[in-house]
């Protein structure tokens, strides 16, 4: 055995025992509570944002914006972009389609939230379906595609209550130009997670929560679920220590930071901690955003959401010249 081997076993002798009293140490000051590994803080209330007024998106989705980065810091809700709620509105029957036509889209993702009715969806990378109450679709528009949202030819006929949620997810510069994605979600695919011994429910999307993983693909990390409280209740919501975290109210009330928010309202939370005291009162239903901020500059018009102002006017000249696609013509449409 040579002199550098032995040399080598002594010193991981040594080395081991240290580690030996050393573990013991901080097992000792943890117990005293002296000393955490993992420090929990609290994520404390950044803004309230209320819904502005409310504007037709084509003929068939009657919105109102809650957050753009057309008129907030980008800081703010990285890596989210945009949020439009239809609050629940009665469409009678009808054989009109109802909805927006053919748009184009590039450098981001729109997630479409059916809270209540039917959507569907056409895309020119070859997206599509219908996507019923309770279910999601997540469109990656990416390099750019063209498409087309409406009211389910079945819903149209017989007419309801109609409310959706749309979500704008940016893309980091390395994922813009990506082959367009598109993922219908059922309501049935989402994992429900039960939270404080059945108290709350939380339909999970995206993401984490309570060792569950959600369907979603997404290019960033993200967290993304719907929480529904059966009784009222008071809890420690888990969300990402740096992450962006936007709870928007679907129903009911919420009350964070010993501030109250209310229906179609949404609180923004600071980067800084790893959860959030949330009072919910029964039936009260959150939609919970915890992402990974995207950190790179963004220049944004219209339908685009890119990071120069040259990729915008390339953005421009490419869907002029039909390299998004078009949309085949229905028949009978």
């Amino acid at each position: 055995m040579s002199f550098l081997k032995r040399r080598t076993i002594l010193l991981s002798g040594a080395a081991t025992a240290l580690l030996a009293v050393f573990g013991g140490l901080i097992a000792m000051l943890q117990r005293k509570g002296v000393l955490t590994m993992s420090e929990s803080t609290e994520k404390n209330l950044a803004n309230i944002m209320t819904p502005k007024e409310h504007h037709w998106v084509g003929n068939g989705f009657f919105v109102s914006t809650i957050f753009s980065v057309f008129d907030i810091d980008y800081k703010l809700i990285s890596p989210f972009v945009l949020m439009d709620h239809a609050d629940t509105k009665y469409f009678p029957p009808t054989d009109e389609k109802l909805g927006v036509g053919e748009h184009p889209h590039r450098g981001f993702e729109t997630v479409t939230f059916a809270i209540k009715g039917e959507v569907e969806h056409r895309d020119s990378g070859g997206g599509g379906g219908v996507i019923t109450t309770g279910g999601v679709q997540w469109m990656t528009a990416a390099s750019g595609v063209v498409h087309d949202e409406f009211h389910s030819r079945e819903f149209a006929k017989s007419g309801g209550d109609f409310s959706m949620v749309q979500l704008w997810v940016n893309l980091p510069a390395k994922d813009k130009m990506n082959k367009p994605r598109y993922q219908s979600l059922d309501f049935e695919s989402f994992k429900k997670v039960v939270l404080e011994g059945g108290k709350a429910e939380a339909s999970l999307i995206a993401g984490e929560l309570a060792g569950e993983t959600g369907p979603a693909k997404t290019h960033t990390k993200m967290n993304i679920y719907r929480l529904k409280a059966n009784q009222d209740l008071e809890m420690q919501l888990p969300l990402h220590q740096g992450f962006t975290s936007l709870l928007f109210v679907i129903e009911g009330g919420l009350e964070v930071s010993s501030q109250k928010v209310s229906a179609r309202s949404l609180a923004a939370l600071e980067r800084e901690g790893t959860h959030a005291t949330i009072k919910l009162t029964k039936g009260s239903e959150i939609l919970v955003l915890n992402g990974e901020p995207i950190d790179e500059p963004i220049v944004h018009y219209g339908p685009f959401v890119m990071n120069t102002e040259d990729e915008i006017r390339q953005a421009i000249a490419d869907f002029q010249a039909g390299k998004m696609g078009t949309l085949v013509e229905e028949s009978g449409s």
